[in-house]
């Protein structure tokens, strides 16, 4: 018995066509090459706004840390 995948209904329902020739036929899409580009894309971008989001964390902690500072050097 196979093993029908929840993405692979998604696949269904957007496309029958392409289900059943990647599924049954055997047949691969193409573009394979652009998908993982765009992966890889995706996982710099992914990394860049995890390094904004601790330079923003970090910049907020300076900014108290002055304040905190003039307010306890007066």
């Amino acid at each position: 018995m196979d093993i029908i995948r929840a993405s692979e209904l998604g696949e269904y329902y957007y496309c029958a066509r392409a289900w059943w020739l990647r599924r049954v036929a055997g047949q691969e899409p193409d573009g394979a090459e652009r998908r993982a580009a765009g992966t890889a894309s995706h996982a710099r971008h992914g990394r860049l706004v995890a390094a904004s989001q601790r330079l923003l964390w970090i910049g907020l902690g300076l900014f108290v840390g002055g304040i905190g500072l003039v307010i306890w050097a007066s």
